[in-house]
């Protein structure tokens, strides 16, 4: 889950792959599957042949159903996990890197939407131009910020840099990514039918607060770390030495207090910490140091019924903060996320420690993506629904999304009889439930109408100019929601995205054409290996609407307790077993590192419940077919195991320490080790299965169960 309008998120782990020759273009046939030639990207297919027959199932499935194949998939130096979804994930690129290519040749017959994506393209790849610009597309950015003369002018800066780079209009798990602030477009959390303003914590730029707040060894080390690093991009950018570590030391100093000052992630979880509802005119007494009308009317804000404010108490820290500091600190910071957004987008040095930092010390990356595969990332980012038409074409049929359909009505089916069976609600929350089950809208492979383009400026000159272009177009086009009627067709994630996600404002389930494919979703595999995958996906994006965020939001969106007192604290019971068995060592990430199962409770509970539901599916659909569960198939497997075996295989994971450190300090999910082996322990079907007995580790004593 990646907080964004309360979106909650599966996340696989599919980043970027292996290094690509510039001919491993795949063809694409008629159901969606690539051509495995030679030179295409490997897409990954289930077989059970590949569990180790050396290992117990019962004793920890995970190594069972992955061991052979992490063996053989070592991760590649340009990545800093591989899982059996990454080579789709760089299949996926090369599709859209193919689109580019052919709509970069300069056409006179090409369409705008061609127009756009091919010249973006054009001045991504053109290394050569970039290094010879040198620092003159950012010079007129840094001379902005170098000729401010008070305070008073701060208020403009900041809405000229939230309109420059990706970033203030999104509010994730820990913070929204900008200078400063965020500020956005998002629905009402008690009426979701109004759109009104939100104003969230941000100005961080290491991946949370805890990175500057914990004092452990290694986080010291990361700041200094950070410090250097900080030191080297002022340099850079045309600072003396002493000035530039000065400045470091006053970006850290700043970004300390900040991270001080905001909400922890855990606590941001609870969707009624954060519906904090305050007039403009309350604003202005929250923080009178920035001037709110100024900034209003800078963003093109449309007037808000009243303001949405994540956390006053952080508003309340920046404004001391703002008050404490003189305005050369704040030139310091503000020149510091201006090279820290445009780094990646500009000379080779500038890149160099940008991944030096980002990459190679918090994430371990040995080696930086070939340049292709980041100019694909970042025009998905920018234009991903004009890609993602291309995408669509030729990656998913409607054969595809019919057959989706048909398994998330299944997993619909057997939530029903879930929620109908379970004996701990009472038939009044029961019916509520039911409710709010039918209202969920199903989104599959793309949306309904496509996103227009077409007053975003994208030239071949321009690398830093097109990002700043699509910036500015994706922050004012969340703001100038705000007042509008809710846009319920909209998709926050793009077609060709691996991942899925449940809106519970809402009430959608949206799975992108992404991630309808092999492995995770294949036609040719039988029934028990799509549930076992897919299906899995299908039934955790389900039961977000019934974890421990998502329960709080009503039918329509709103976020209203609509359980029984009773009820509420029979599933508070169920929640805390699922959180208190995540929390948990992870050696995985280093010594010392614990995963604080409050933060993952959503995700764990969305992973349990996905399974049950998604076994219960198969099941049913199986017997329509006069199957049974525990029936063998020609291999010799049984359906039962075929569903587990799916399941685990698409969760294998080569991860690097330092990225899984990484996510269990910020990142709501769990290792894939735990989404398996937590997960199967907890359920009596896989011990069935394959007969694993009491006392077994796949065999929980106190085994947690929600849905």
């Amino acid at each position: 889950m990646f907080i964004r309008r309360f979106v909650l998120y599966l996340l696989l782990l599919t980043l970027p792959a292996a290094v690509l020759g510039q001919n491993a273009i795949p063809s694409v046939t008629t159901n969606g599957a690539a051509d495995q030639a030679k030179d295409a990207p490997k897409l990954e297919h289930f077989d059970p042949n590949l569990v180790d027959p050396a290992l117990n199932a019962c004793d920890d499935f995970y190594k069972y159903s992955c061991n052979k194949w992490l063996a053989a998939n070592p991760i590649p130096h340009d990545e800093v996990y591989w899982s059996t979804g990454s080579g789709l994930e760089l299949w996926n690129e090369t599709v859209l890197r193919e689109t580019m290519e052919a709509a970069s040749k300069n056409d006179t017959k090409r369409g705008a939407v061609q127009q756009k994506i091919g010249d973006y393209w054009a001045a991504c790849m053109d290394e050569s131009g970039i290094e010879a610009a040198g620092l003159k597309p950012l010079q007129p950015e840094l001379d902005r910020i170098a000729a401010l003369k008070s305070k008073k002018e701060l208020t403009l800066e900041i809405a000229h840099l939230h309109h420059l780079f990706p970033g203030a209009w999104e509010q994730r798990d820990n913070q929204t990514n900008s200078p400063f602030f965020g500020f956005t477009g998002q629905q009402d959390y008690d009426d979701a039918a109004k759109v009104v303003a939100q104003l969230d914590q941000g100005g961080l730029s290491l991946p949370s607060r805890d990175y500057y707040t914990k004092t452990d060894e290694k986080s010291v080390e990361t700041l200094k770390k950070f410090h250097a690093h900080l030191q080297k991009m002022f340099v850079l950018t045309g600072e003396a030495e002493a000035q530039a570590s000065a400045d470091a030391g006053t970006v850290i100093e700043l970004e300390t207090a900040l991270a001080k000052a905001q909400m922890d992630n855990v606590k941001r979880r609870d969707p009624k910490n954060i519906n904090n509802k305050m007039s403009l005119a309350q604003i202005r007494e929250l923080a009178p140091s920035i001037e709110w009308d100024v900034y209003l009317k800078a963003v093109k804000a449309p007037a808000s019924g009243h303001y949405i404010v994540t956390s006053p108490d952080f508003f309340r820290a920046e404004e001391k903060l703002l008050a404490a500091h003189p305005l050369e600190h704040w030139k310091a910071y503000m020149r510091w996320h201006l090279i820290a957004q445009a780094a990646a987008y500009s000379t080779k040095a500038m890149v160099d420690e940008n991944f030096d930092f980002y990459y190679h010390t918090l994430a371990g990356q040995e080696q930086i993506e070939p340049r292709w595969r980041r100019c694909v990332h970042n025009a998905d980012r920018d234009l991903g629904e004009a890609l993602g038409q291309a995408y669509v074409d030729r990656a998913f049929p409607p054969e595809s999304k019919a057959s989706t359909l048909e398994m998330v009505h299944a997993i619909e089916r057997a939530m029903h009889e879930d929620v109908e069976s379970v004996s701990w609600m009472t038939p009044a929350t029961k019916e509520q439930a039911f409710v709010k089950l039918k209202g969920i809208e199903d989104k599959i492979g793309y949306p309904s109408h496509w996103r227009d383009y077409s007053s975003v400026k994208i030239t071949r000159e321009s690398y830093l100019g097109n990002v700043e272009q699509a910036s500015a177009f994706e922050f004012e086009r969340w703001v100038a929601k705000i007042g509008k009627p809710v846009d319920r067709g909209e998709w926050t994630m793009t077609p060709a995205t691996i991942n899925a996600y449940y809106d519970p404002q809402l009430n959608t389930i949206n799975f992108p054409a992404g991630i309808l494919q092999p492995p995770f979703f294949e036609k040719g595999m039988d029934d028990s290996v799509n549930y076992g995958a897919i299906g899995m996906v299908i039934g955790h994006e389900l039961t977000h609407g019934f974890d421990d965020q998502g329960r709080k939001f009503d039918a329509h969106g709103n976020l209203r307790d609509w359980w029984t007192a009773e009820d509420a604290k029979q599933y508070d019971e169920r929640g805390k077993c699922i959180s208190d068995e995540y929390t948990q060592e992870v050696p995985e990430a280093g010594a010392g590192v614990k995963q604080n199962g409050l933060l993952t409770q959503g995700e764990d509970t969305a992973d349990n419940g996905g399974m049950h539901l998604s076994l219960m599916a198969l099941e049913a659909e199986l017997k329509k077919q006069g199957k049974s569960l525990d029936e063998k198939g020609p291999d010799g497997w049984t359906y039962r195991q075929r569903f587990f075996l799916s399941y685990g295989y698409s969760w294998c994971a080569n991860i690097r320490p330092e990225v899984a450190r990484l996510m269990v300090t910020t990142d709501p999910h769990s290792l894939p080790i735990f989404r398996i082996d937590n997960v199967v322990s907890n359920m009596p079907e896989f011990a069935q299965a394959f007969g694993c007995k009491a006392g077994q580790k796949m065999v929980r004593a106190n085994a947690c169960r929600v849905w």
